[in-house]
């Protein structure tokens, strides 16, 4: 079979460029990038990777359930047009050059591409990320909201938390943790593509032998865990962080956080009824366009958002 440099691209409207975006991003394992066109006010929303032809229909039927589940949520998704097509590989190192920027998470933490000029501040932690042809760079809201959460969970000079990161995707969260002190940092994907590129990203920055990489999936470890973490963020699709509610609260540690992430801000009521049920409050959320991210802790330890 022919494995061939694709783009995988979706024309959708303005207000569903975010979402189709993860869509994309979850069936590629990338960030994506998008172009608006100021006369049709459409977005076209693309990713690259290494494709067989013989995965090209799977894909294309993967994203057509992804849409209609969108367009169930109620989200306006327009002409919503899948597209799959050979590129040069040139076009799409290039492409990555333009929409692929540094990320800079305050004092703490900065996240940027290898051919990136940018120098860390005094004190900041840095990971090196290069998209490559399946990797994800942290770009979207979702996982900025993790990363943040990381930096805010962890003060400097205090004892060494722990995280297991449940679908590492790029293992971009697993990374940071352990250049912002985490340990022992703990991460699994059930791709097993995700892993090798996880295990690649974590030798280029050095922490290859400080983070404990496998090939997992959350609907399939055991329901009692042996070991539990400090921190734990789950960053996957709201109905899936809800059917495997306690699998996850399973992994927190006493008095432990969990940071959810991947919902919509249609959805989020729904996850938060699930663990509020459980016995676990909100106590840091945020809202960028359409998703909503939220860390809980067990009500007697945490305090309810506002």
């Amino acid at each position: 079979m022919s494995r061939l440099l694709r783009s995988i691209s979706i024309t959708t409207t303005l207000s569903a460029e975010d979402a189709v975006g993860v869509l994309l991003e979850r069936e590629q394992g990338q960030t994506p990038s998008s172009y608006a066109d100021a006369v049709t006010r459409l977005s076209t929303v693309s990713v690259y990777g290494e494709v067989e032809t013989r995965d090209v229909a799977g894909i294309k039927r993967r994203l057509r359930a992804g849409l209609a589940a969108l367009a169930a949520e109620g989200i306006d998704l327009g002409p919503a047009t899948i597209r799959v097509r050979q590129v040069p590989a040139r076009d799409w190192s290039e492409s990555w050059k333009r929409h692929f920027k540094p990320l800079d998470l305050g004092p703490r933490l900065l996240v940027k591409p290898s051919w990136s000029r940018r120098l860390p501040k005094k004190g900041q932690a840095l990971v090196v990320l290069d998209p490559g042809l399946s990797f994800g760079t942290g770009q979207h809201a979702t996982t900025r909201f993790c990363l943040g959460q990381l930096v805010a969970l962890h003060a400097p000079g205090a004892a060494a938390p722990s995280l297991l990161d449940v679908g590492t995707g790029s293992g971009i969260l697993a990374i940071a943790a352990v250049k912002l002190g985490y340990q022992p940092v703990a991460a699994f994907d059930f791709d097993a593509d995700c892993v090798r590129v996880a295990r690649e990203n974590a030798e280029l920055n050095g922490v290859a032998h400080l983070v404990d990489l496998t090939h997992d999936d959350i609907t399939r470890v055991p329901k009692r865990a042996k070991t539990r973490y400090s921190v734990v963020c789950a960053n996957l699709i709201y109905d899936l962080l809800i059917a495997e509610r306690d699998r996850l609260l399973a992994r927190v540690a006493p008095g432990g956080s969990l940071v959810l992430a991947g919902i919509l801000t249609t959805q989020f009521d729904l996850v938060r009824q699930a663990f509020e049920e459980a016995g676990w409050r909100l106590v840091a959320s945020t809202t960028d366009q359409e998703w909503r991210s939220g860390t809980f802790r067990e009500q007697a330890t945490g305090r309810k958002a506002r």
